[in-house]
Parts: structure tokens; C-alpha cells; sequence
């Protein structure tokens, strides 16, 4: 049997909540809550309320999503300072 395919909706984070999961108003006006997927994890990229997001959601519940990226905001640029180099003896 194929796998279903899934939606790809775009919204915008409107709250933080714990255990990595966000609000997010999609761009139909409804909300759900979605968490961050895997690779962002491993990657270490951080979604802050009014980050424009693409969540992925199953046609099956269509109240809870997967954030799978996160739109870069004009103006902001690294994170300021150096990055942090590894270990040194």
C-alpha cells in the first residue's frame, strides 16, 4: 500500500511552548501545534516567535504538524559575536 502524502503548509510561529514543540498560525488561520523536525534538531537551528515556518502535516490529524524549515528574516545575519571553536589542548 503507497504511503499518503503529506501537506506542506506555510505558517508563522506565535508561541513557544516546552519540549520543543510550537503555536503556529497557518496561513488558512488555523492553528496547530507542531515540533521541530529531526534535522533541525541535529542542526541546531532555533525558531523564535514570528519566524515564518513550512509545516508538514499528515491528512490524517490535521491539529498537530512537523516544522521542517524555517524562512531566513531579512536583517538578521549570524549571531554577532565568533563562533565557538572546538576542543583545544
Amino acid at each position: 500500500m503507497a504511503k499518503e502524502e503529506l501537506l506542506t503548509i506555510e505558517g508563522l510561529i506565535d508561541e513557544i511552548y516546552p519540549d520543543g514543540r510550537f503555536g503556529v498560525m497557518l496561513d488558512n488561520e488555523h492553528r496547530i501545534i507542531a515540533y521541530t523536525a529531526g534535522k533541525m534538531r541535529r542542526f541546531r537551528i532555533k525558531s523564535v516567535v514570528g519566524d515564518r515556518v513550512h509545516v508538514e502535516m499528515t491528512p490524517y490529524d490535521l491539529s498537530k504538524g512537523r516544522i521542517i524549515f524555517r524562512e531566513k528574516t531579512p536583517g538578521q545575519g549570524p549571531s554577532g559575536g565568533p563562533r565557538r571553536g572546538g576542543f583545544r589542548r
